[in-house]
């Protein structure tokens, strides 16, 4: 199952400051977009039943910790929007995002050291 996109962003905010409770990741999000408390706590709630956390319960407050690790998450994403959008083909994938966004130097170095790596298996 992947995360929506609002889900996506309150795992970020989890991958990043770790066990959080409602309150704080709502003024983490709250820094970038309008959402409201009773929102992310809904949402939070859902993310428990479907799986994405796990919730603590101390007192009155609950604390949230990702249950599904960052690097996971990205390889599901991917190789899903590669198997729909690109019918499974990884290089129509690079060629599209290399022919639509210009990549740094450093990028570039980073590219060619990964395929080297792979050549080398």
């Amino acid at each position: 199952m992947k995360p929506t996109d609002s889900e996506l962003e309150i795992l970020h905010v989890l991958w990043a400051n770790g066990p959080s409770t409602v309150r704080q990741v709502h003024e983490k999000l709250s820094q970038s977009r309008d959402i409201g408390y009773t929102t992310a706590l809904k949402l939070m709630q859902i993310m428990h039943e479907k799986g994405f956390v796990s919730r603590e319960e101390e007192g009155r407050s609950h604390t949230y910790t990702a249950l599904v690790s960052e690097e996971d998450t990205q390889r599901n994403l991917v190789d899903r929007f590669v198997e729909t959008a690109f019918r499974g083909s990884a290089s129509k994938l690079v060629m599209q995002i290399l022919g639509q966004h210009k990549a740094s130097r450093e990028e570039l170095d980073e590219i060619k050291k990964l395929l080297n790596d792979l050549n080398r298996d």
